[in-house]
């Protein structure tokens, strides 16, 4: 926690921010180790205060080592004081709050600037360390596993709900907290939907059959894809596949810290597109994730930032026929300088149950 707390000090300074105020939770997770649902956190140049109530203050002080740990419910009076102890005029805070949060601000810090600020912990929490990356690889490996165990579970006449649950209790008995978004079953023409959450509808032979689904654990994410085959695949299914994971594949080959936004995104869009589906691939390749499934980097076909080492991005290109079926394939990708490290390892060969 201290080399992040270090690194946002830093991030501070560049910036020219005397006072930071941060209000995400998951924000002051990374930095603090604190999860609960009343938190505060304000950081200056010498001093790191944390701010909760009674309900959390002994489990505050039992994991927050490196921040002083304060049980107030009128966690802006904190705030002002250590401001006025330290003779500061100038408040920047996370630019997320609410409306009504924001006119509070007014009247406690009524005499001082306030300035809005977008992305500085989000900046941080993009490049994971060997902590948070071990944590992920774990939420993977769980995962994967759900999808072997639901390859049996899966038959004509279970309904898409009932995978959903099968898979999501599944990532339960096997240590997740939760599900780290509502669980994608998308069979025939619904796989067509990029999002389409599980419904009633029933899986036929000859159903396309897309999962999306990812886990929780120790508050880090998983996000995978799989499009599998119930009974059959056609001829045009099967090729519609393979031009798929030939995406997926040509983007884990490619790659690497050093590599812009823009070539993350376009190296998988020209295998589609040269295959003749450009126009149906209809969202991003992919997005950053780690504390939340989708979290900084996000990708546009115009986009010159440069990846880094040590993020931890999906890569989930697809195909859909509006009203036929669909195709998704999605990995949780760790960039490193000279590659990519696949941390989700279920099986991508075209599968028929």
């Amino acid at each position: 926690m201290q080399a992040r707390l270090e690194r946002l000090r830093q991030k501070m300074k560049q910036e020219g921010l005397l006072a930071l105020l941060i209000t995400n939770l998951k924000n002051i997770y990374y930095l603090t180790g604190f999860w609960g649902t009343a938190g505060t956190v304000l950081v200056t140049e010498d001093r790191q205060v944390l701010i909760t109530d009674d309900r959390y203050i002994t489990y505050a002080q039992s994991v927050v080592t490196d921040f002083e740990v304060v049980s107030n419910r009128d966690a802006l009076s904190v705030v002002a004081q250590v401001l006025k102890d330290a003779n500061l005029r100038e408040l920047a805070f996370e630019d997320e709050v609410s409306v009504a949060y924001y006119h509070a601000m007014q009247t406690v810090f009524e005499r001082m600037q306030l300035t809005p600020t977008t992305g500085v912990v989000m900046g941080l929490r993009m490049i994971k360390d060997e902590v948070e990356v071990a944590t992920i690889q774990r939420a993977c490996q769980i995962s994967d596993q759900a999808f072997l165990d639901a390859l049996d579970f899966i038959k004509p006449g279970k309904t898409e709900i009932e995978v959903a649950n099968f898979l999501d209790f599944r990532m339960r008995e096997m240590g997740s907290e939760a599900v780290s978004f509502d669980t994608i079953v998308a069979s025939g023409y619904r796989s067509a939907m990029p999002h389409g959450r599980a419904s009633n509808k029933v899986i036929a032979t000859g159903d396309a059959l897309t999962l999306d689904f990812g886990c929780i654990y120790n508050h880090y994410v998983s996000d995978m894809t799989r499009t599998i085959y119930v009974g059959s695949v056609s001829d045009e299914e099967a090729e519609i596949y393979q031009t798929v994971l030939a995406a997926n594949q040509a983007l884990i080959a490619e790659a690497k810290a050093g590599m812009e936004y823009r070539e993350f995104d376009g190296v998988p869009r020209r295998v589609i597109e040269r295959a003749g589906y450009g126009s149906y691939f209809t969202h991003g390749i992919g997005h950053g994730m780690g504390l939340d499934v989708h979290e900084l980097p996000y990708f546009r076909q115009t986009a010159t930032d440069t990846i880094q080492a040590g993020m931890v991005l999906t890569d989930e290109p697809g195909i859909y026929l509006e009203g036929k079926y669909g195709v998704r394939i999605e990995d949780d990708l760790l960039i490193t300088d000279t590659g990519c490290t696949i941390l989700t390892r279920a099986p991508k060969e075209l599968i028929v149950i």
